[in-house]
């Protein structure tokens, strides 16, 4: 997931100004620094602040209890984790600078996110520069990983990624509800929203009658939905985030729209209820990572009753995500044999049949995890079915 509020080139003029990264030719890099230390220390680059602290400090309590997983069981290789955490206030300049912290001054061995695609791509420079590897957790925007037909080495992901989503939601309406006929309404402030909506439109074989489109941070939708209400659809395809789509939803339900609305993992967050309404939420679908109602094996139970006993409360997608994500690497520097940054890169680049709580997955060419979707759909705002959906 995945915003891009500041401009991508940021990242550049703050990687200019941070002096030589860990991974550099001169001075001690961060391999050494970890080896040397009784610690292995890894980075989270998340959101704790700003538009969508939500999604990232659901993030960092799934990286903890990870660490304090692994930590409790002596570590990796006789060696503790440390959480080496910063807020990137959620604006893509701030994500490159805490990147080029993390590889210069803190001396990370890998790091943790950003949640969302634009802070992700932002930080890419400088972390490439450092050869320090990145997981993203939930950064799903095609390009994270894959830029000009350009494989980024040190860049990878938990989550699926846009283009997929995006098939798996056409190819839902089509055949579980029958639907020829859609209305796009979509987000063109976003990277994650503007791929989603090319890979719908690329697999939806119906007819879209109308397609919309609104800004970040837009409130008043009813122009839009006025335009739409008359017209002959099936659903509505929203691409987009909880706080804008949660204001789309319970105006549409409020005019009498009553047709099915489906998104992607932008979804994913209870604050998207609270917006809309749970009177309102009925027929709403969107893909996750993650679900408790979806068929589940011993360790997603483990890690189910794990979190409710730390946090006392459920865990999400994106606490299941970070989750994953914290032993991907450990898993990685385990088969390593070490704490070095370039070792653990071509580890995860082996990846092969992990088995994670949002799934057993490998990572292909790609840099991106082979794993299957969950489709959950709400009634009332509770979640009422999971239906899991292989690639």
């Amino acid at each position: 997931m995945k915003k891009i509020i500041g401009l991508l080139f940021a990242s550049t003029i703050l990687l200019t100004a941070c002096g030589n990264p860990g991974g550099g030719s001169s001075g001690s890099s961060n391999k050494e620094t970890s080896k040397e230390s009784d610690t292995i220390k890894i980075g989270l680059n998340l959101e704790l602040s700003g538009a969508v602290a939500a999604y990232g400090n659901q993030e960092k309590d799934g990286a903890q209890l990870a660490v304090d997983e692994i930590n409790e069981k002596g570590g990796i290789n006789g060696k503790k984790i440390e959480l080496v955490i910063k807020d990137n206030k959620s604006d893509t300049a701030e994500a490159a600078a805490v990147a080029a912290n993390l590889t210069t001054k803190e001396n990370v061995v890998a790091i943790i996110g950003p949640a969302t695609s634009g802070a992700s791509k932002a930080q890419i420079p400088n972390v490439t520069k450092a050869k320090v590897p990145v997981i993203t957790p939930s950064g799903t925007d095609d390009s994270i990983t894959v830029l000009n037909d350009k494989v980024q080495e040190y860049i990878y992901r938990a989550c699926f990624q846009d283009s997929f989503q995006g098939v798996i939601l056409a190819n839902y309406a089509m055949t579980n509800l029958k639907a020829k006929t859609a209305v796009v309404i979509g987000d063109v402030s976003s990277d994650y929203a503007k791929g989603l909506s090319t890979s719908f439109k690329d697999t939806f074989t119906g007819d879209i009658v109308a397609d919309e489109k609104f800004n970040q941070k837009d409130k008043d939708f009813k122009a839009i939905l006025t335009k739409i209400k008359d017209k002959d659809f099936d659903f509505i395809y929203l691409p987009g985030y909880y706080e804008e789509a949660g204001l789309i939803i319970k105006q549409a339900r409020e005019m009498g729209i009553e047709q099915p609305i489906l998104g992607a993992d932008g979804f994913s967050d209870a604050k998207l209820i609270d917006i809309a309404g749970k009177e309102n939420m009925n027929s709403v679908y969107y893909t996750a990572h993650f679900s408790e109602k979806a068929p589940a094996s011993d360790k997603v139970k483990t890690f189910i009753d794990a979190f409710d006993k730390k946090y006392s409360k459920k865990p999400s997608s994106f606490n299941a995500l970070a989750y994953d994500s914290v032993y991907m690497f450990a898993d990685a520097i385990d088969r390593a044999g070490s704490a070095d940054s370039e070792k653990i890169t071509k580890e995860l680049a082996n990846l092969k049949d992990f088995d994670g709580v949002t799934g057993k997955m490998s990572m292909d060419k790609n840099h991106n995890p082979e794993k299957a979707a969950v489709v959950i759909g709400l009634k009332d705002g509770v979640e009422e079915t999971a239906d899991v959906v292989n690639p």
